[in-house]
Order: structure tokens, then sequence, then C-alpha cells
């Protein structure tokens, strides 16, 4: 696991990962990104080939599917990694934050759609 930045308020008071807890969860993803990738060449393949509207479409709300499934495991991930350790370091500053930027990526999550 790669380190994270500098986390106020760790009870080290140094550097914590940032979010995949579980290795496993970061190599899943990693593994959906991979297929999504795919599935974005595929969609150029298609539009190079001069496939039927209809099939490009349906292949980009594909992808546009999971990515958002990625997308909410990535913040809940955050939330029970990333917020509950700044709530939990009783650091008002930190968790502020981290609630700050919680609800600012929820706020650019909801505009997109």
């Amino acid at each position: 696991m790669s380190p994270g930045r500098p986390t106020p308020g760790h009870p080290d008071g140094a550097t914590a990962p940032h979010g995949y807890v579980v290795e496993g969860d970061k190599e899943a993803l990693l593994k959906r990104m991979r297929r999504i990738e795919g599935q974005a060449r595929g969609i150029e393949k298609m539009i190079a080939e001069d496939r039927y509207c209809i099939d490009i479409l349906t292949q980009i709300s594909a992808i546009s599917t999971a990515l958002e499934a990625v997308a909410f495991r990535i913040l809940d991930d955050h939330v029970n990694h990333c917020v509950r350790r700044a709530l939990a370091s009783g650091d008002d500053v930190v968790a502020a934050e981290k609630s700050r930027e919680l609800l600012e990526a929820v706020h650019r999550f909801v505009r997109a759609r």
C-alpha cells in the first residue's frame, strides 16, 4: 500500500494511507478500471467502424454505470476511512476539513448527473 499525504490527527502525526483499507479492494477497483478502459477502446473501435448509433450509446451508458459504481465505492471508502479517522482524531480543524471535502465531492458527483 502506498503512503498518503501527512494526516494531522493521525496517531503518530505522520503519513496515513488513503482508503482501500483492504488491499483486495484496491485490486478489485483496478480490475474494474481496466475493464472500463477496454470498454472505452471498444467504443472507439465501434465509432471507427461506423457501428449503429444505438449500439454505441448502449456501450457509453454501460461505461457510465460502471464508472458510477467505482465512484460510489471510492466515496464509501473515503467516508469509512479518511472521514472517520478525521472525526475520531478529536481535531476539530481536521474533522471540518474532511467534512468539507466530502460535501464538495458529493456536490460534484450530484452535479455530474
